[in-house]
């Protein structure tokens, strides 16, 4: 099996979810550090979903295009504020790529802010 790294894209199954939480079968970011992701079943990812203006204009909410080497195929956004433990184990559908160091540097200033880390 692929060992799990920082910055990859990855499809997970996250049904089912509760109220205004994201669901269905989407690529998530992962953003758990790498000692993390060799060690533990459970990593961070940051949900992805599909671009749009009004979520364009959200601080936390980071652009991503698509790329040969991030596997997405449509104008993104890595929603911060959804960020969510899974058990790759089980939620793991498939690997599609991995962001760039600067768009993952992006995702993690958002981070930054939406967990209060900046002060």
């Amino acid at each position: 099996m692929t060992t799990l790294k920082r910055g990859m894209i990855i499809d997970v199954n996250l049904d089912p979810i509760l109220g205004s939480e994201t669901g269905k079968i989407r690529p998530c970011v992962i953003v758990t550090n790498d000692v993390y992701n060799e060690r533990v079943p459970v990593i961070q990812v940051v949900p992805v979903t599909a671009w749009s203006v009004k979520k364009a204009r959200i601080i936390t909410n980071i652009e991503i295009h698509p790329s040969k080497d991030n596997g997405l195929s449509k104008k993104s956004i890595a929603d911060c504020l959804q960020t969510r433990p899974i058990d790759h184990r089980h939620r793991l559908v498939k690997i599609r790529g991995k962001v760039s160091p600067a768009k993952l540097e992006e995702i993690a200033q958002a981070l930054r802010i939406v967990f209060g880390l900046n002060r």
